[in-house]
């Protein structure tokens, strides 16, 4: 079952790679949903978010004969979307600190084992995560959420792995500061 997903999409790609726009559509309505839930966390604008989706997905269209199928699709586009916020936000010369001293953030982390209880805390700390700076945000997501490690985090953004820690620390501290302020 799994096989035949990955022909379909790749006669799909194959397809919107000669321009066949049913096949794009498809491609499109495959991915569109979880391509704007990254644009919404990193832009934190549901407006912005819609209008990078649609450029990030004007870009795959346009580039697509660079996909080599060496990953997944939905892997290169979501490296694309990435990209795409990434330079929306660098237009808006979102600034990231640098804090050096990483271990006023060290804290052991509680536990716990309800579900229930668990879900909840998810939804408080996407609910923190919106308050968060752009760049504290933007670490916060691509580590913890897409999953970078900090290494790439650092190529992606063009700063120093340590900078990346570092906000990533910074973020976690802001994000227990605001759950522990405020009810949400």
């Amino acid at each position: 079952m799994v096989t035949q997903n990955i022909e379909i999409h790749k006669e799909l790609i194959e397809q919107s790679k000669r321009g066949d726009c049913k096949s794009q559509y498809q491609l499109y309505s495959f991915y569109s949903k979880a391509m704007f839930n990254i644009c919404v966390r990193m832009l934190n604008s549901v407006q912005e978010a819609e209008d990078i989706l649609q450029e990030a997905f004007i870009d795959a269209f346009s580039h697509l004969e660079t996909f080599r199928y060496e990953s997944s699709f939905g892997s290169w586009l979501k490296r694309l979307v990435i990209n795409n916020c990434i330079n929306h936000l660098k237009k808006r010369r979102v600034t990231l600190v640098h804090q050096e001293d990483m271990a006023m953030f060290d804290q052991p982390e509680e536990q716990t084992n309800n579900e229930e209880d668990i879900k909840f805390e998810v939804q408080k700390i996407y609910k923190a995560m919106q308050q968060l700076p752009e760049g504290y945000r933007v670490i916060f997501s691509l580590y913890l959420i897409e999953g970078f490690d900090h290494m790439e985090i650092s190529e992606i953004l063009k700063i120093s792995e340590s900078t990346s820690k570092s906000q990533f620390m910074r973020a976690k501290g802001k994000i227990r500061e605001i759950l522990q302020t405020t009810t949400l």
